[in-house]
This record gives C-alpha cells, structure tokens and sequence, in this order.
C-alpha cells in the first residue's frame, strides 16, 4: 500500500473477529517492529508476544484487549537504552514509541487491527508476565483482524489544523 494511504487509512480497532493471526503475519509484524530506529541503534525494545491463556491474564491487567486473539506487549530495557549526557534523559520510552508506530503501520499494510492501549496496570502486568526490574513496560496492541462491523472511532477524522500544531524559527 502507497505510504500516504496507509496513514490516512489506519484507525485504531476496538472489535475483532476471532480468526487467529498466521505465524507469517506475526513474524512480519515483529520485523517491522524490529527495523525501527532507536537512539545509538541501541535497540532496547522487548516485544512479548501473548496467545491464547497469556492473552486471558492480560485481562487482570486491562480492560481493554478488545476480545482480539492476540496482544504485542512493547516494552524495553532501561540497562539498554541510550542515556543523553546533558540530563541522564534515558531514550527507552523514545525508543519503544517508534517502534510501536512502526509495529502499528505494519499491522495496518498486511490486512489486521491494532490499537495502541496505554491503560493497563504496570504492576499487575510486571507480575503476572514475570518482568525483569530493568524491562519497563510501554504499551499493549491487541491485534488481530477487524470485525466486519469495525469502524474508527467518531473523532478518528477530527484532527488540528498545521497552524495550530506547528510553529517555524521559534515559540
């Protein structure tokens, strides 16, 4: 799909249908996601991919997982990102974002759904997944493909004109 389309055309999916994700989609899902850019090329990002009973304990975690069959969880590697000199700002959550838009535009370009959920409890997430202290979670994508009655969102088309987002040579 031509680039500009693809933008235009992706909406975050809120019902799926219950036909499962083939492996190849996944697998080019999780590529996508993979050549994101990131800070030195550091390359923090840690992808947990949840099927079946993983997907049901995302339940615990969010109310929001859409009946989808399958969930990417985004997070990354605090010990592995890219840390800024000047303010020790640490680039992970930078980092993670890029790729989730990535991960995002990829589902869209091979015929599913996602949306992009940052609701969830940290906690419940980082103890029923077993989580390192150093891995931070980000964001959930339920995924899978949109139900014949999925639609975007009634604010989906609404968005802020250039003069309101962008500013030249100084605020």
């Amino acid at each position: 799909m031509e680039f500009g389309q693809l933008i235009k055309d992706r909406y975050s999916v809120r019902k799926f249908s219950s036909q499962p994700v083939e492996e190849s989609k996944v697998t080019a899902i999780l590529n996508a996601a993979r050549l994101a850019p990131t800070a030195v090329n550091k390359q923090p990002q840690r992808i947990l991919v949840l099927r079946g009973a993983s997907m049901e304990k995302l339940k615990d975690c969010t109310p929001y997982t859409f009946n989808a069959p399958m969930a990417l969880a985004l997070c990354y590697n605090r010990d592995e990102a890219w840390v800024r000199a000047y303010d020790n700002d640490n680039s992970g959550l930078i980092d993670a974002a890029i790729v989730g838009t990535h991960l995002m535009l990829a589902v869209h370009d091979i015929g599913l759904g996602a949306t992009w959920v940052g609701h969830f409890d940290p906690a419940a997430f980082r103890q029923i997944y077993h989580l390192p202290a150093n891995i931070e979670p980000v964001a959930l994508f339920p995924i899978g493909y949109p139900a014949p009655e999925a639609k975007p969102a009634h604010l989906h088309e609404k968005r802020r004109s250039l003069e309101e987002t962008v500013v030249y040579d100084r605020f």
